[in-house]
């Protein structure tokens, strides 16, 4: 006979009887990681002023440009200007790009920035000479007993950026706080988790693309202070597949990412400074990009159940560099980044913390406060690849 006792269905839709079943899990899928502050790791030191600055410097410079569409005879005339005339001293060799021919300086002209030279010095070979080809120095010969030379030195410059301030506001009423919750023991704590991720989250986006407004940068009663971030720093090294030192990126017209594209990128960053780039940051199309640049060497054998397509480490012969997959960058974008002269720095004082406030009512009220600025050192030494296809 079918059963005709209590059961757990009698008790109808709404189950009245029935305790609640209810895991004490909450899933959060929302992201939130911060991949480029993780690799950086914390500063050891703070910002002391909402105008953060720092010294840079250089030594003299030992290259130039023709700067002369004149030439007579591109072969022995013996003289041309360039870009930079007070670079040159009475004494140098110079040497074109691409060259054998050593030239001799026997006068500089820094009103017209014309120099005076012998062609074909030492015994090499005279070649044509063009407008924008490129000079190096390759050193200075004194004369045996001579004055010394007039000094020369560079000037440091101040660089700098704004602290940014970070917010958020955390209020829980009195009879939220008494009641027992599902899943959360303290609805305070949990709400000041929450709102932390998100500065967080936040900060590092701020730190890749943020920008300082166009005036008072320095903030006001009406304008708010922000911070400068890496890709808009960088103004340098920024390069287009198919562009100058660049070739063109594979993909039936798209310029995709490729081990050519990132290596001349990294030996044009090499040849202009001394900086080291040791990390690589991209988003998830552009990281698939790194990871094919193995794929089509790998071999497997019929027993291998397991597939493997991940580069986390690309080094070159321009350095060893981490790379970092972040959702924060622009999907067009590669940044090359030397991370020795990258820090994200709290205003003394003002890192992550939370503020209780006074209450107006029945509620436990407060804020989450941090105040940040980026110091990005010689943004010569970093490199960012713009343009890249983002289909295959």
């Amino acid at each position: 006979m079918p059963f005709t006792g209590k059961a757990t269905y009698t008790a109808g839709a709404a189950l009245p009887e029935i305790a609640e079943d209810v895991s004490d899990i909450i899933g959060i899928i929302s992201p939130h990681e911060t991949p480029l502050l993780d690799h950086l790791g914390d500063p050891q030191r703070s910002a002391t002023s909402t105008v953060h600055e720092w010294l840079e410097d250089s030594l003299l410079p030992n290259s130039d440009r023709i700067n002369d569409a004149t030439f007579g005879d591109p072969v022995s005339d013996t003289q041309f200007v360039v870009d930079n005339g007070d670079r040159f001293q009475i004494g140098d060799q110079i040497q074109a790009d691409g060259s054998r021919e050593v030239m001799f300086v026997t006068a500089v002209d820094t009103g017209t920035d014309t120099l005076t030279v012998v062609r074909g010095y030492g015994g090499t070979t005279a070649e044509a000479l063009a407008d924008d080809l490129g000079l190096l120095i390759l050193g200075n010969a004194a004369l045996e007993g001579a004055d010394r030379p007039a000094a020369r030195f560079t000037t440091r410059t101040r660089k700098q950026n704004y602290t940014q301030i970070f917010t958020s506001s955390v209020e829980v009423s009195g009879s939220q706080l008494a009641t027992r919750m599902l899943a959360v023991d303290d609805e305070l704590d949990y709400q000041k988790q929450q709102r932390l991720r998100e500065l967080i989250r936040d900060l590092e986006n701020c730190i890749v693309n943020g920008v300082a407004p166009a005036s008072a940068q320095e903030g006001s009663d009406s304008v708010r202070r922000t911070m400068r971030g890496i890709v808009p720093s960088i103004a340098s090294n920024i390069y287009t597949p198919g562009v100058g030192p660049i070739p063109d990126g594979d993909g039936g017209g798209q310029d995709l990412l490729n081990e050519a594209v990132i290596n001349a990128a990294l030996r044009a960053i090499w040849q202009s400074s001394s900086g080291h780039v040791d990390t690589i940051v991209v988003n998830g199309f552009q990281k698939r990009r790194v990871n094919s640049i193995i794929f089509p060497n790998r071999s497997y054998s019929s027993i291998d159940e397991k597939l493997k397509n991940l580069v986390s480490v690309y080094e070159s012969d321009y350095g060893v560099c981490r790379v970092i997959l972040s959702r924060w960058i622009p999907s067009d974008t590669a940044l090359l980044l030397d991370s020795s002269r990258l820090d994200v720095l709290p205003l003394a004082g003002r890192s992550f913390h939370y503020k209780p406030l006074s209450s107006q009512g029945d509620s436990e009220v407060g804020e989450l406060i941090g105040e940040y600025t980026l110091e990005m050192r010689n943004e010569n030494a970093h490199g960012l690849i713009q343009g890249l296809g983002t289909t295959e």
